[in-house]
């Protein structure tokens, strides 16, 4: 679609929002919340669908994104399960590894008419593996994917952590959506669950058909990555720049590329500005840095 960047389009993450436990101390995290918070930065709206504890953490997070600007409207509050964390730790490189703590409150994300109501203006929706982890949650993200409108752009993170995959969740996610989203190591994983072929480009083309994709998003950390349409393929080499961590750069490349395609930007403008987003992101602490102004798509 092609939406006015003042007018704001909506990007909704929906999925996991949590805290990162980085060494450095507690930052805002979860792929979907991160999109959205990233989507804000860049010209957009970001709203995050999710649950958090009913305690000092969740509310925390509640003035973290409000403070953001981000629409908190189906943020819902769980009085049973704490608020996520993550336990994050770093090697020599700024490449994180995660434990992420179970039965926590994005692992039971409600269904509500806030959620319906928010899902049902989004311009883009971003969901991913990782909260479906759980079954409430996975039926809440399926039901909330038949709310949304028909031009709306669908973004599956395929979000491959600790075990908390399966082959059904992948197959589903990707027929759901419009443009499927992994990583170097992920891509491996997906093409043996689905009998696919090992090389890189192949493999994309093959999702890219099997699930009527309009887009594949292979991010490949330090050596750049690969933006794959039905008719067009886009590469981009990485650039070395001074690593404090990795986390949620990924995020940050998916929020540009969502805007980019809601503006209706050429994909090689829409990569390269992507690749310039997510390495700002690994120069600083955690997953959700403010940008620069010079990232947001109206100073261009």
């Amino acid at each position: 679609m092609n939406t006015n960047v003042s007018n704001g389009p909506l990007i909704v993450g929906l999925g996991e929002v949590l805290w990162d436990l980085l060494p450095t101390g507690r930052v805002l995290g979860g792929a979907p919340g991160n999109v959205a918070f990233h989507a804000a930065g860049l010209g957009g709206r970001g709203a995050v669908a999710s649950s958090i504890g009913d305690d000092d953490l969740g509310t925390e997070i509640r003035q973290t994104l409000r403070d953001a600007g981000l629409d908190i409207s189906a943020l819902a509050i769980d009085p049973m399960r704490p608020t996520g964390t993550v336990t994050v730790e770093l090697d020599d490189a700024g490449v994180p590894s995660f434990i992420i703590h179970e039965d926590v409150a994005w692992d039971a994300i409600p269904f509500s008419e806030s959620l319906e109501a928010l899902v049902s203006r989004a311009d883009a929706v971003c969901f991913g593996s990782l909260a479906q982890r759980s079954d409430v949650s996975r039926r809440t993200i399926r039901h909330a994917m038949t709310s949304v409108p028909d031009s709306c752009l669908r973004i599956c993170d395929v979000n491959l952590r600790q075990h908390y995959y399966s082959r059904d969740v992948l197959v589903e996610s990707s027929t759901e959506a419009d443009v499927l989203k992994c990583n170097e190591d992920e891509l491996p994983v997906i093409a043996e669950l689905l009998g696919l072929p090992a090389d890189p480009d192949h493999a994309m083309g093959a999702i890219l058909v099997r699930f009527d994709l309009k887009l594949v998003i292979l991010t490949c950390g330090a050596d750049g990555s690969i933006l794959m349409t039905p008719d067009e393929t886009s590469r981009e080499e990485g650039e070395p720049v001074d690593v404090i961590d990795s986390v949620g750069a990924g995020d940050a490349f998916t929020a540009t590329v969502a805007i980019g395609m809601l503006l209706n930007r050429p994909l090689s403008e829409i990569h390269t500005r992507a690749e310039r987003v997510a390495r700002y992101v690994c120069t600083q602490p955690g997953a959700t840095p403010a940008l620069p102004e010079e990232f947001h798509y109206e100073n261009t």
